[in-house]
């Protein structure tokens, strides 16, 4: 191991990639942020019944994340990422999207489970100026879930410009919890971005062979657009919905004051009970949601502070370093009524390893061979030798990768030979995490997930069952969610029959 790495940094060095990592170029005392903390726009659609219609419009703009500077971004219904869209378990939604840009697009519907050419995903593109309409049931529980586009090669970009925004489902039983649930006062959802500008606050997207390798990492955190806004809270016992929504970073939330709070939900619904902690890890395109207590009405700060596992090494990464979230005002906040409660569910999901049918194992491979070629060129052509592979292969849009059977319970054993930690994500099923290394998860990664952060050296069991969609011809997609790995090719397909 050490002279691989001696080797890997060696190859590094010629190539160039050992150069510090571009820092913002735009200097903090040239322009303003606007840090009032910013509810998104809830949507609700309009409901007939369960049959509920969503009206999304892709389209560009301009947003002021700094005072009298404008910033070209992508938005839905907006300049700035979209609305947080919001139904009910038993609904039907009826999603249309209209692509207003000038290239192609989609909207991914992350975490959701739903026939495969509903998903959003690079085959159900939407060309320029046209109109796609993704029809489903929503059949599962309670759950903080968020839609991006997925378009071929162009995720990365896309998202970064701000084409995503947050899913939130209900159910019969998740109000019954007695938590707090009263929308951008007590239950406030997150959604937490780090980004690069220019001087001109332009955006600044892969400028450097770091950001291609390691994906797109900024020094400026946003909060739902906001650059490390502050959030005068209302109530002394707040919910917040963490989404990490950045390209690439993981974080290692905390709060200043060291004070403890309550782990409540992961990716694709509640835990059996909450989880009291001072900190918890969040890859891209992970959410968690926590329950924290103000009753002391001071003011905190919610940072994310260095982790060992949150990338390559110390001189090629930003997770090293204390980063500045958001601020909570607590000084005016009222007694709230809400208490935490001491169990919250049993997931109806059942994952029996007993009834397992297949075992997979998946390799996530960062390959320095052929690295220049398999970094630039366009995977599309059945690439084999790309930096960026999964069990040895870029993703090729033509190919698919393996067949899995409607209503069978599976084992995927994910294995990372790379240097750096990779977030895996599978589209359509909720898992859980059977142990890691041979040893079981962290409290926090025992609900229902669909992405889990695979550290380097590291093998992770993960269980699922696959729903009853099936289509021979249309795939779903898993994948490396680093962005720009997933642009690079990390990332395969599969069919469900």
């Amino acid at each position: 191991m050490k002279q691989s790495r001696r080797n890997f940094i060696k190859s590094l060095s010629v190539t160039g990639l050992l150069a510090p990592l571009a820092t913002p170029l735009l200097a903090k005392n040239t322009a303003v942020s606007l840090n009032t903390f910013v509810v998104p726009a809830l949507d609700r659609g309009v409901r007939n019944g369960n049959n509920v219609t969503f009206k999304l419009a892709v389209q560009a703009g301009k947003t002021s994340f700094f005072q009298g500077l404008d910033t070209p971004t992508i938005g839905i219904n907006q300049s700035y990422l979209g609305p947080v869209l919001r139904a009910k378990r038993g609904d039907t939604v009826n999603i249309q999207v209209n692509n207003g840009l000038n290239e192609v697009t989609t909207l991914h519907w992350h975490g959701m489970t739903l026939p495969a050419n509903m998903d959003g995903g690079p085959h159900q593109t939407i060309q320029p100026k046209q109109t796609w309409l993704s029809r489903f049931k929503i059949r599962q529980e309670a759950a903080t879930l968020w839609y991006h586009s997925h378009a071929m090669h162009k995720t990365g970009p896309q998202v970064y410009h701000g084409l995503a925004g947050m899913f939130i489902i209900d159910d019969e039983g998740s109000d019954k919890l007695g938590l707090p649930n009263d929308y951008g006062v007590d239950d406030i959802p997150c959604i937490i971005q780090d980004r690069r500008f220019n001087q001109d606050a332009t955006l600044s997207y892969m400028s450097s062979m770091p950001d291609r390798m390691m994906g797109m990492q900024g020094s400026i955190v946003l909060v739902n657009g906001v650059v490390t806004p502050t959030l005068v809270a209302k109530e002394s016992l707040i919910r917040l919905r963490l989404h990490n929504g950045s390209n690439a970073r993981t974080y290692n939330f905390a709060f200043s004051d060291g004070r403890p709070f309550h782990v409540i939900a992961s990716d694709c619904g509640f835990l059996h009970k909450p989880f009291q902690t001072n900190k918890v890890r969040l890859a891209a395109a992970e959410r968690v949601e926590i329950l924290i207590d103000l009753s002391d009405k001071k003011e905190v700060i919610l940072q994310s502070i260095p982790s060992a596992n949150g990338g390559m090494m110390p001189m090629m990464q930003m997770n090293n370093k204390t980063l500045t979230i958001m601020k909570i005002d607590a000084r005016q906040a009222q007694t709230s009524t809400r208490k935490i409660p001491n169990v919250l569910r049993n997931s109806k999901i059942d994952l029996n390893p007993k009834v397992v049918t297949t075992t997979r194992s998946f390799s996530l491979e960062m390959g320095m061979g052929g690295m220049m070629g398999g970094m630039m060129n366009r995977m599309g052509g059945g690439n084999r030798g790309g930096m960026f592979r999964i069990n040895g292969k870029s993703m090729d849009i033509k190919r698919i990768d393996f067949q899995v059977k409607a209503n069978s319970t599976e084992v995927w054993e994910v294995s990372n030979s790379s240097m750096m930690a990779h977030p895996f994500h599978v589209h359509n099923v909720q898992f859980r995490i059977l142990d890691r290394n041979g040893k079981r998860p962290h409290p926090s990664e025992s609900g229902l997930k669909d992405v889990v952060l695979v550290p380097p050296g590291e093998a992770v069991r993960i269980i699922m069952k696959f729903p009853e969609y099936s289509d021979a011809k249309i795939p779903y997609m898993y994948h490396c969610h680093i962005l720009e790995h997933e642009d690079q090719g990390m990332m395969g397909q599969f069919v469900v029959v």
